[in-house]
C-alpha cells in the first residue's frame, strides 16, 4: 500500500507540484485543484499548521539599543527559540518565497514585496487555529471538470 499518491509525475515535479500548492494555500486562504492533489495538499499543510501552532509563543523579547547619529534608538526585537528556529527551518524547507506584484503602476519590479510565508504562519494562522486540534483544512467537491472528467474540489483553510 501506497503512502502518497503519485499524481502521474516524476518525485521532483510532485514535490515543486505540492510545495507551490500549499504555499498558495496557505498565502491565498484557499485554492481550486484535483481531488487527488487536495488529499496530498492536506497532508502538507496540516503539519505546518500544527508544528506553528505549537512554536507560536516559543520566543523571547529583547531591547537593543543602537547609537544612530549621535542617538541612542532602543528596539525591541523577537529572538526565537532553539525549537522555533528550527519548527521556522522546516516550515521555509517546504514553503516557496512570495512576492507581491503591485497590480498597477509602472515600475512593478521596483515595487514588489517579499512576504515572509514563516512569519505569516506564526503571526497570522497560527493565533487562528490555535484552540483546535487538527482539521485546519476543509475540502468543498465543485464538480467534474469540462476537459478530462477530473473531480474538482476547493480546498481552504477553516
Amino acid at each position: 500500500m501506497a503512502e502518497y499518491r503519485k499524481l502521474g509525475r516524476t518525485s521532483s515535479q510532485r514535490k515543486a507540484l505540492l510545495r507551490n500548492q500549499v504555499t498558495n494555500l496557505l498565502y491565498h486562504g484557499k485554492i481550486k485543484t484535483t481531488e487527488a492533489k487536495a488529499k496530498e495538499i492536506r497532508k502538507l499543510a496540516e503539519k505546518l499548521i500544527t508544528v506553528a501552532v505549537k512554536e507560536k509563543d516559543n520566543f523571547e523579547e529583547v531591547t537593543v539599543t543602537s547609537k544612530k547619529g549621535g542617538e541612542a534608538v532602543e528596539k525591541t526585537i523577537k529572538k526565537d527559540m532553539p525549537s522555533k528556529l528550527n519548527a521556522r527551518r522546516k516550515i521555509l524547507s517546504v514553503l516557496y518565497p512570495v512576492v507581491e506584484v503591485p497590480a498597477d503602476g509602472k515600475k512593478k519590479r521596483a515595487n514588489t514585496v517579499t512576504v515572509n510565508m514563516a512569519n505569516k504562519l506564526f503571526d497570522e494562522i497560527a493565533p487562528k487555529y490555535a484552540g483546535r486540534n487538527g482539521g485546519y483544512t476543509r475540502i468543498v467537491k465543485i464538480g467534474q471538470r469540462r476537459g478530462d472528467g477530473a473531480m474538482e474540489v476547493l480546498i481552504e483553510l477553516v
